[in-house]
């Protein structure tokens, strides 16, 4: 018993330590607490995988492949690790022969996917801008009206995600969020969206999903990498410094917009036959 009042008696009288490090274990705590938690949500996903990939198939069934564009600069360049530790697992798991793409810049997933060959499933793993990418270049394909047919998975890497939180309910959880988009490609669960077309004079028709941001505040943001070094100021400094370079700021736009064109329908899935 006098051990816990010698105890109690160099808390109170050390109050200000006593206090920091009582902050400390409680954040500590709580931060083991949160990795734990991950962990749990990633051994789920990957045995609800697993069932996939246990499926028995045909031996002249043909794997289905996926085709993935990573792009590793995505959420402040943590989008490699993200996908690795959350997403790939899953997809392995699943039993499908996975190839990674992995961009070095801005603009590479567009040109390469003019250049792809068939795949059966493409997958996003970026943010809103490698999306938009995919897209353009898909569409840009001379033979867009069969290649467009693909399904196209989305994993949030990025930092905004505007179109992931318009597929389904988002959560502040980031683990979460990556494993629930990965099984929902595996499900097989796909709906249509409206792309928009966006021509200039002479450039080559850009595509968007999400819709087009221009002007002022669009430039200065681009410009946001530049000010690295301020680290979470990079942003204002790069709207700070754009708006006195270039004071006043005007922009003229002549725009033209065209009606919806009308979404061919569906066509009914082949059933495959059954083996004799």
């Amino acid at each position: 018993m006098s051990r816990v009042v010698r105890i109690f008696k160099t808390l109170r009288n050390h109050w200000k330590k006593s206090t920091v490090g009582f902050c400390l274990l409680a954040y500590g705590g709580n931060w083991v607490y949160g990795k734990y938690c991950d962990n749990l949500l990633r051994r789920a996903a990957c045995q609800e995988a697993q069932v996939f990939g246990n499926q028995l198939i045909h031996p002249n069934t043909v794997v289905k492949k996926a085709t993935v564009f990573l792009n590793p600069a995505a959420c402040k360049g943590k989008a490699r690790t993200l996908f690795e530790k959350n997403a790939a697992p899953i997809l392995h798991l699943a039993g499908i022969d996975v190839t990674i793409v992995k961009t070095d810049y801005e603009g590479q997933a567009k040109k390469l996917l003019e250049l792809m060959e068939n795949t059966d499933l493409i997958i996003v793993a970026g943010g809103d801008g490698t999306l938009q990418e995919v897209i353009t270049g898909l569409l840009r394909r001379a033979d867009q009206a069969s290649f467009s047919k693909i399904p196209i998975g989305f994993i949030p890497l990025g930092m905004t995600n505007t179109l992931s939180q318009t597929l389904y309910p988002q959560t502040k959880n980031k683990v979460q969020n990556i494993s629930e988009a990965t099984l929902a490609i595996l499900k097989g669960e796909t709906i249509a969206l409206d792309v928009l077309q966006i021509k200039g004079e002479q450039d080559q028709p850009v595509f968007a999903l999400n819709g087009l941001r221009w002007g002022s505040y669009r430039d200065a943001a681009v410009k946001s990498t530049k000010y690295w070094y301020l680290g979470p100021l990079k942003t204002r400094a790069a709207h700070l410094f754009s708006t006195l370079k270039e004071w006043p700021q005007r922009h003229q736009a002549s725009i033209l917009f065209l009606g919806p064109s009308e979404r061919p329908p569906e066509e009914p899935e082949e059933k495959p036959g059954r083996p004799p």
